[in-house]
């Protein structure tokens, strides 16, 4: 009987005993491994579920995810749970998004504004009107509620009304961007001057609505009369118009001199992104186009329209006579400080003009304007402090730099 034998020949897999599942060895590596593992698995799960929790919580409590998380997205990249559960995406704004048109009365404002009522339909702004036009100077009262007013109105907007220049970060309310239009100051002071007795070419007695009281006397007054005869409405401190539309709503606004004339050209400067000249309607309407293209994009184009030129010319004026060349002298003297601000604008924006390679677009007179020789253009003085009404304790706070 054969005995049966190994072959010695014979490659068997042979498993160390000290790894051997069990083994002698494996007691003392293998558990300190896998503790190591689980404790850092079991931290960083911990440390998942906390910020979780933590995130679901900003999410209740604040109505929606808290910055944190937005921030996370940002990093992290786009997420989809983010863009249908997180908040609507802000809407972007133009800048500027806050334009107030002060306008002041008889410098082109109602064609302007027919042409802003076609830009806001054409490129969805929000055109903020007022149906308040004889009230330009405002108390502190009335300034506080027409500020909030236009600071809560939707962004972006263009507020326009005949109003005197309002401060609103003395306030504490963000200062929107300020535009206007100025003309000659005669011409502005007799086209203001007829129209209040006889209109315009609208047709609908419209000077019959603004002054139902006026007496047939005061209406046919001669301008020569009223002028060299001292009449209220041919003196100051009503011929001084202009300069309170950008001096603002202090007192001293409304006195004729040089402290308003020094903080109206202050205000210029600083709070007005552009004031233009009527005479250069054209060359106005092209440099708010490229200052504000979000409001005025394809403004020419509008303004040139054969329709638009018809209805244009029906807030002409009527009725027009021109004064003597005596009455014009006493005219030009009362209003030494209009033309004195007349020009600085003017000078103002001739510089912005070549700036930016206009050439002129001078409107042509009519017969219904005149030519009155103004001062030369001075050099613009600083600004001198503000001196405080005692019976105006609210100005104190207000007004004080």
């Amino acid at each position: 009987m054969m005995k049966k034998t190994t072959n010695n020949n014979h490659i068997s897999h042979h498993v160390p005993q000290n790894n051997v599942p069990g083994g002698p060895g494996s007691r003392e590596r293998l558990p300190r491994l896998s503790l190591r593992c689980s404790l850092r698995d079991y931290g960083f799960c911990m440390a998942t579920l906390l910020l979780f929790c933590l995130g679901s919580l900003f999410y209740q409590l604040n109505g929606g995810p808290p910055q944190i998380l937005l921030d996370l997205r940002l990093y992290l990249g786009n997420s989809t749970f983010l863009d249908d559960h997180g908040p609507p995406t802000p809407k972007v704004l133009p800048f500027p998004s806050q334009v107030i048109y002060n306008r002041v009365g008889k410098c082109g404002s109602r064609t302007v504004v027919l042409l802003l009522r076609i830009l806001s339909e054409k490129h969805g702004f929000n055109l903020v009107t007022s149906d308040i036009h004889n009230k330009t100077r405002l108390t502190k009262s009335e300034q506080v509620e027409l500020i909030k007013n236009i600071s809560t109105s939707e962004q972006p907007y263009l507020f326009t009304r005949h109003v005197h220049f309002l401060n609103f970060s003395r306030f504490g309310a963000e200062q929107p961007v300020y535009i206007n239009i100025i003309r000659d100051p005669v011409n502005r002071f007799l086209s203001n001057y007829f129209f209040r007795r006889f209109g315009d070419w609208r047709g609908e007695q419209n000077h019959m609505i603004r002054t139902p009281g006026m007496k047939e006397e005061e209406r046919y007054l001669d301008i020569n009369e009223c002028i060299l005869e001292n009449y209220a409405e041919c003196s100051n401190p009503r011929l001084f118009y202009i300069i309170p539309y950008f001096c603002g709503q202090h007192p001293k606004c409304r006195d004729p001199g040089e402290w308003a004339l020094e903080r109206a050209k202050q205000n210029v400067k600083e709070n007005f992104l552009l004031v233009g000249i009527l005479e250069e309607l054209e060359d106005v309407l092209l440099l708010l186009e490229r200052f504000l293209p979000h409001y005025f994009k394809d403004v020419m184009s509008i303004y040139k329209n054969p329709e638009h030129r018809k209805l244009g010319n029906l807030t002409v004026t009527v009725k027009k006579t021109f004064p003597s060349p005596n009455a014009l002298q006493v005219l030009y003297q009362r209003m030494k400080y209009e033309y004195q601000f007349y020009h600085y604008v003017k000078e103002q924006f001739h510089l912005l003009k070549r700036k930016f390679g206009l050439k002129s677009h001078v409107k042509a007179r009519t017969s219904q304007e005149i030519s009155v020789p103004g001062p030369i253009p001075m050099e613009t003085e600083e600004p001198i402090e503000d001196e405080e009404e005692q019976d105006d304790k609210w100005l104190e706070d207000i007004y004080k730099r």
